[in-house]
């Protein structure tokens, strides 16, 4: 499995990846007019596809044989609106998603992985990332590699306003699961 920065030509890519894994993780625990309306106005192609020219946004596929298996998003910030996160270097996971087809394969793990020894490489204190309160898959993936929950902050799917947990691992000490 390699996993590459995502080129130009891949935004679209990118943005259709995106959208699929997300509607694949969530679409059966929230109404379908959330999902849409989500889609819509939070998460369109459009947008989907300007994200990477961001300012210290980084994006990665997961890539074996050819075929897209996952993907993720880093997003350094010096410091959070989050007071139950220390202001000095950070990155955030904003997203880490995986195909249906290559979920309990290692993808995971190996995204994982990559993004705390990139966020390293980078001289980052502390990885953090919102998981949504009922996404018990992640969660429990998150706890094997040491993230605690540190608070909560809202999400907003559609009309359904949502709890994420804010979850955090420091650096200190990297360790392969």
């Amino acid at each position: 499995m390699d996993i590459l920065p995502v080129t130009n030509e891949q935004k679209g890519l990118l943005a259709d990846l995106s959208r699929q894994t997300f509607v694949d993780t969530f679409a059966s625990y929230n109404k379908p007019e959330d999902m849409q309306l989500f889609l819509d106005k939070q998460f369109s192609r459009e947008q989907l596809m300007a994200e990477p020219e961001e300012p210290d946004n980084y994006f990665f596929i997961a890539w074996q044989n050819g075929e897209p298996l996952g993907y993720i998003r880093l997003r350094f910030w010096q410091s959070q609106a989050f007071s139950c996160l220390p202001s000095d270097a950070t990155v955030e996971i904003t997203r880490l998603y995986v195909t249906q087809d290559a979920i309990g394969k290692g993808v995971g793990k190996a995204i994982m992985q990559f993004a705390l020894d990139f966020a390293a490489s980078k001289s980052v204190n502390l990885v953090w990332l919102g998981v949504w309160e009922h996404n018990k898959r992640a969660i429990h993936f998150y706890q094997k590699w040491g993230f605690e929950r540190k608070g909560d902050h809202p999400f907003l799917l559609g009309t359904d306003l949502q709890t994420d947990w804010l979850m955090a691992k420091e650096l200190g000490d990297l360790v392969k699961i």
